[in-house]
């Protein structure tokens, strides 16, 4: 069965970094796309970053465009997240989550994982 475990959050001053990953095991991690989603309090699930399976063709929201920056380690089944430049609005539980297809156009399944939180706050 198809088992994500996202690490890394923590709290972090605004304009602080940080890496998440998200370990994946239980299906063919290299034959997906993977997409990274976060909720805030109160808020909807936002999709934050998609990478195809071979890594190429990322895409990001646009509130994430050249601060986040996702990849890959096909050999090791990880997931990464780099977060840059960070601001309170970007305090959410972040979440991997396997996509239905290879291209980083794919629609993703919704997180069953636990998540990790990051909060940005001075």
């Amino acid at each position: 069965q198809v088992q994500l475990v996202e690490s890394g959050g923590g709290s972090v001053r605004p304009g602080g970094s940080l890496r998440l990953s998200c370990a994946a095991s239980g299906f063919a991690f290299s034959n997906y796309a993977m997409t990274w989603v976060r909720q805030a309090p109160g808020k909807e699930l936002e999709r934050v970053a998609t990478i195809s399976k071979s890594s190429g063709n990322p895409r990001y929201a646009d509130s994430v465009k050249g601060r986040f920056s996702t990849s890959r380690d096909n050999a090791k089944n990880i997931l990464y997240l780099q977060m840059s430049n960070l601001k309170p609005e970007d305090t959410a539980v972040y979440y991997c989550t396997k996509n239905l297809g290879t291209s980083s156009f794919s629609d993703y399944e919704s997180p069953r994982s636990q998540g990790t939180q990051v909060t940005v706050s001075s």
